[in-house]
């Protein structure tokens, strides 16, 4: 696929809609091999990513629990239950993470940030230029300490999100761009 037709044809595919086969062997080592190429001010690599299949995805979901009981410990069993659910919506999570360096004072840690979430992006194009579907999810797991702290994680480093992978079950509509002359201009 041509890069500027992958750029514009990508589209987030909602993890529900993610089977197998997710990217593995090859396909994976090469879709993480473009993570390397994000921009990288400092070059300080601030990324790490886990990569979660299989049985790891219910010990994921476990971890959720946990995070989701420390803070609401009467949480009802629908909640527990979603929150278990998660990581099993597709065949493939990486926890995309940024371990931030205090090494060069000049390259503040909002720049490692956006260094992790270009690698994440480049994953996510790559993903979908080899046929693979992706989703990025945040929310409170992202900032959860406990769930930051099983990855081994301080509280000053980031998990950027969780990254879905697999294979979309059927062709996902495209979602309606704006075209982008409305958020560029020119100034002088």
């Amino acid at each position: 696929m041509d890069a500027i037709e992958a750029l514009m044809s990508r589209t987030s595919v909602p993890p529900k809609l993610l089977l197998d086969p997710a990217p593995e062997g090859e396909a994976l080592d090469e879709i993480m091999a473009t993570a390397m190429r994000a921009p990288d001010h400092g070059a300080l690599q601030p990324w790490r990513f886990h990569i979660v299949r299989g049985d790891a995805r219910e010990k994921l979901g476990a971890l959720f629990v946990e995070a989701l009981l420390k803070h609401t410990p009467d949480a009802d069993d629908e909640a527990i239950a979603k929150e278990q659910g998660r990581p099993l919506r597709s065949p493939l999570v990486v926890v995309a993470c940024t371990k931030v360096s205090h090494e060069k004072a000049n390259v503040p840690k909002v720049e490692q940030i956006v260094a992790t979430a270009a690698a994440v992006q480049n994953m996510m194009n790559a993903a979908h230029a080899r046929g693979f579907g992706s989703f990025l999810a945040t929310g409170k797991n992202a900032r959860d300490p406990h769930i930051k702290s099983a990855f081994g994680l301080s509280e000053d480093d980031e998990i950027i999100g969780f990254v879905y992978f697999g294979t979309p079950r059927r062709a996902i509509s495209e979602k309606p761009r704006p075209d982008s002359s409305g958020f560029v201009s020119e100034w002088t």
